[in-house]
């Protein structure tokens, strides 16, 4: 008894290397949240409310390119690494095979931007900001945090998170001062990034005893094949997600474009609740559903209605505080950000009520569902955004985006009551 009860204190849960992995990882997104909060007063201070909407409206066009950069390894990477951890020859080939990759991807990336800035003259209004933000694509590509995360080695990658949002805020204090200098926030984000990435690469080579060899094109092709799914999954999800922005552009001034990018910053940070949530639970309800679907049931109702209720909180107090919020971080009263503000608060409450039906899909490896989902929500995402956006602005396109996240909560349902009849049964009417 003494050693079961001994097994559960908090020094033993910090000996586990899943909670360490768990701990490590709210360290990364809590350091990118604290540097993005003290950043913000600080550039609209420097470049303006104008140059902040257009560096931000840069941000997530570079975003939705890092889909392409991405290309799915972010989620079969861990995988791959985890069951070859003592095979040092094998893991090289992988690690080899996914940097290669992704660094292509970058590549073709960034000539697709060129040739979109300088052949078709699009993005005229903040062209040299976005191309001085390709250096962003690179810094995603050498990232190895999928690496780390399969060897369950995550505190060294923490710290080097940590490190590099450092650099970046001190190049802001630094070199950025003036409304001209706004081209230069993404390319010192992406510079920072990439060379403390490139420092993780060394370790990883030196340390680590990985090899990097020049990949076979046919494993480089059965790679990318493999991955083919998740990269269109995971290119829907994003504009769904982040396209709004690239919407309101159409239709608005730089100023609006500032006053909402403001408040949608904000939204973002808080929308990372549920995918934290799920990131978090989904390793265990994957074990508890092969072995024991009541336990599964039971757990996943604990972390779902737990959450629900921690959402309401968030969003209550985040639409009750947005006027000191704003204020806080833009140093003046932007009225219509607040009432963006508002709106958006309610997003990560949405977001969450959606949790069971996707660890469901995660469970059961069911990506095809997954896949159909995003395209669904997709193509009603982009034209109840832009017909909103374009009839009442910015506040049309924050209700678009509440109505998406319904929409995805309606098609997962549906998706789930046809193919996994049996886990929602047993959830929503079960008496487990």
């Amino acid at each position: 008894m003494i050693e079961k009860i001994t097994s559960h204190t908090f020094t033993g849960l910090f000996k586990n290397k899943s909670i360490q992995n768990f701990i490590f990882l709210i360290t990364i997104q809590a350091s990118n949240i604290v540097i993005t909060l003290i950043s913000m007063p600080l550039l609209i201070q420097s470049i303006g409310v104008d140059g902040f909407g257009l560096v931000n409206l840069s941000l997530s066009v570079i975003i939705l390119a890092n889909i392409l950069v991405g290309f799915g390894y972010n989620l079969s990477g861990p995988r791959e690494v985890a069951l070859l951890q003592n095979d040092k020859e094998s893991l090289s080939h992988v690690v080899s095979n996914v940097v290669f990759s992704k660094v292509l991807m970058a590549l073709l990336a960034t000539i697709g931007l060129i040739v979109a800035v300088f052949g078709l003259n699009m993005f005229k209004e903040y062209q040299w900001i976005l191309l001085f933000s390709v250096l962003l694509l690179f810094s995603e590509a050498t990232l190895p945090l999928w690496f780390f995360q399969g060897m369950e080695k995550m505190k060294l990658i923490s710290i080097a998170n940590v490190f590099s949002k450092l650099l970046y805020l001190m190049g802001i204090v630094l070199f950025i001062h003036a409304p001209d200098s706004a081209k230069w926030v993404n390319f010192i984000m992406g510079a920072s990034g990439l060379g403390v990435n490139i420092l993780l690469l060394l370790y990883i080579h030196y340390m680590l005893e990985i090899r990097f060899y020049k990949p076979k094109f046919l494993q480089l092709f059965a790679s990318l094949k493999d991955n083919g799914l998740l990269f269109l999954s995971n290119i829907a999800t994003h504009i769904s997600v982040h396209g709004g922005l690239i919407i309101l552009s159409f239709f608005s001034v730089a100023e609006v474009l500032g006053m909402f990018s403001l408040a949608e910053r904000i939204s973002m940070v808080l929308r990372m609740f549920p995918s934290m949530v799920i990131h978090s639970i989904y390793p265990n309800t994957s074990k508890l559903l092969k072995d024991d679907i009541r336990q599964f049931v039971l757990f996943l109702r604990k972390a779902y209605f737990g959450t629900m209720i921690t959402a309401l909180i968030i969003s209550l107090f985040t639409f009750a505080m947005a006027p000191f919020i704003i204020e806080l971080l833009a140093k003046t009263r932007l009225e219509e950000s607040v009432t963006y503000l508002r709106i958006l608060a309610f997003i990560p409450l949405l977001a969450c009520l959606n949790i069971a039906n996707v660890v469901m899909f995660l469970g059961r490896d069911q990506k095809e569902l997954m896949f159909r989902s995003s395209w669904i929500l997709l193509l009603f995402m982009l034209p109840a955004c832009l017909s909103l956006t374009y009839l009442f602005g910015g506040m049309g396109l924050c209700y678009g985006l509440l109505s998406t996240e319904l929409v995805v909560l309606l098609i997962c349902t549906i998706l789930n009551l046809l193919k996994n009849r049996d886990l929602m049964n047993a959830f929503w009417k079960s008496k487990y």
